[in-house]
């Protein structure tokens, strides 16, 4: 992508800076009018009322939703273009680069037409788009802008590290996955990514210098065409090395933008059979600084929820008044901009960032038994389930959740197991036979639990990118709430037809997932 240009036409002559967004299409020549529209945050809800069709939107940048859901939603809302606003401070004057390409790493056949931009998009400045607002509140605006995009195919390089655990390890093969994007937009990027960069050398550095003591080994992946193919390097990666991957990888750490200025909290995503793990070690090396969770949702170079593997990223984070008075800018005005330079970074941030990293990785490389605990992952799917039950009477989700309160009871039963062999093991007798075969149980309970949690598509794909059914715990459910809404009829007889058959990938799920740990338990008595 490169600049793009943009004017408004009536009610007045009006000249805007912009950029082309990523993977945008290219307008023709003579470029695009239209009427403005604005969409506010550009999510489905934010279209309730407005006739979208024929008309150029103007949208915030935010990842509510992301980007390329923005642009997707738009799209099927039949507007003819996007203008995205960026987000920070009402003052912010920087431009935004950033992608609208939803579909996750290369497209398919399957998903070319269907999740491939739709529509051409630029980005332009927040104090642009505040004008622009401004003026549709006093009545009709009219824009025309142009985009340049070179779009194609192109071979590009992956960065990858591997440092395995000493041979005589009882767990040898097996490896946590720590990652994050090495390509940025122009500028000095020093947040996103050359922060994680470096914690990903200095991380290897210590290491390196221990391995001795591992368990588990580490492979460090430099990931590319994270801004420029929506995650295409991590997705590739995975799907290449998917047999090591669903065998041994047992956790997956991103690290992406750590570090910068003028966080006072720390926040982590993740699923939540790892949550308790890393609470712990938040709350003994944050001390009072206040810590938040929210689970881990299909961003970032999250390319590994369908193969299973369970993925946490923490980073320090914005109060909810600051994310509030700069349009959730929770990455800081400067993201996407070439105003990214070094003075985004707080170095003793930095400190702190990588201590935690450490800790975390010493504990997964290190600990005889994964410190993975699934009641917590019950908990959620039960919730989930209770919530959506009234409304899917009629697609069977009693029993799925009657099989969703059985995983509870057996997950307890696992996790108080795991958790004595642990303390076994401190006190200086556990035993090893006990702990591999609780280690491979845990990892084929997330290689079933983590695409239920997290995708709906399910193992073998990638949802697009910012999807809306992932805000939600099982995504795949997350039309149920527009069935009891419709009425008999061809609309409501496929969608029940879908929704049955989603039902029944989370009734497999917890049915499979009860007798992994019947077994597992039956085998340790």
């Amino acid at each position: 992508p490169k600049h793009a240009e943009c004017r408004v036409v009536a009610p007045v002559e009006l000249g805007v800076q912009a950029n082309t967004l990523g993977h945008s299409l290219l307008t023709l020549e003579d470029g695009i009018e239209g009427e403005l529209l604005d969409v506010g945050g550009g999510a489905f809800s934010d279209y309730a009322g407005k006739d979208a069709r024929g008309k150029i939107i103007l949208t915030e940048l935010s990842y509510s939703p992301a980007r390329h859901e923005k642009q997707r939603i738009a799209g099927m809302k039949g507007a003819i273009g996007a203008v995205m606003m960026n987000w920070g401070h009402p003052e912010n004057t920087a431009v935004p680069f950033g992608s609208v390409k939803p579909v996750w790493g290369n497209p398919t056949p399957d998903n070319v037409k269907s999740e491939m931009p739709t529509i051409p998009c630029i980005g332009i400045a927040r104090t642009a788009g505040l004008q622009l607002r401004e003026m549709l509140g006093k009545g009709p605006v009219k824009v025309w802008f142009r985009t340049h995009v070179e779009n194609g195919w192109f071979p590009v390089q992956i960065t990858v590290a591997n440092m395995p655990a000493p041979a005589t390890s009882p767990e040898a093969d097996d490896f946590v996955l720590v990652g994050g994007h090495q390509d940025s937009w122009p500028g000095e990027a020093a947040t996103d990514n050359a922060a994680g960069n470096a914690c990903f050398i200095e991380l290897a550095r210590v290491f390196n210098r221990h391995r001795d003591k591992l368990r588990r080994g580490i492979t460090f992946g430099f990931w590319t065409a994270h801004e420029t193919g929506t995650m295409a390097g991590s997705s590739w990666f995975c799907d290449r090395n998917w047999d090591r991957l669903r065998a041994h990888c047992v956790a997956y750490l991103q690290i992406d933008q750590p570090a910068f200025i003028g966080t006072t909290e720390w926040s982590t995503a993740s699923n939540a059979e790892l949550k308790a793990f890393h609470s712990a070690i938040e709350k003994r090396l944050l001390g009072a600084k206040k810590a938040k969770w929210k689970r881990s949702a299909k961003n970032g170079d999250a390319s590994f929820f369908g193969i299973g593997i369970p993925m946490f990223h923490g980073e320090g984070s914005f109060t909810e008044a600051e994310l509030k008075a700069t349009a959730l800018a929770n990455l800081g005005w400067w993201h996407h901009s070439v105003e990214n330079r070094l003075d985004k970074m707080d170095w003793a941030l930095m400190q702190e960032h990588i201590r935690i990293y450490g800790a975390y990785l010493w504990e997964l490389c290190t600990a005889p038994v994964l410190p993975f605990r699934f009641v917590p992952v019950a908990e959620q799917v039960v919730a989930r389930l209770s919530e959506l039950t009234p409304a899917g009477s009629t697609v069977g989700l009693d029993g799925a959740l009657a099989a969703a309160n059985g995983f509870a009871a057996e997950a307890a039963k696992l996790d108080a197991r795991a958790a004595e062999e642990a303390d076994a093991f401190a006190a200086g007798r556990g035993s090893e036979d006990a702990a591999r075969l609780l280690n491979a149980t845990m990892k084929r309970l997330s290689r079933i639990l983590v695409p239920l949690q997290s995708t709906a598509i399910g193992s073998y794909g990638h949802d697009p990118y910012g999807f809306t059914p992932q805000t939600t715990m099982i995504p795949c459910l997350y039309d149920v709430p527009e069935l009891a809404g419709l009425s008999e009829g061809e609309a409501r007889w496929m969608l029940e037809t879908k929704l049955v058959r989603a039902r029944n990938r989370v009734a497999d799920a917890m049915a499979d997932s009860c007798s992994l740990i019947g077994d597992a338990l039956a085998k340790l008595r």
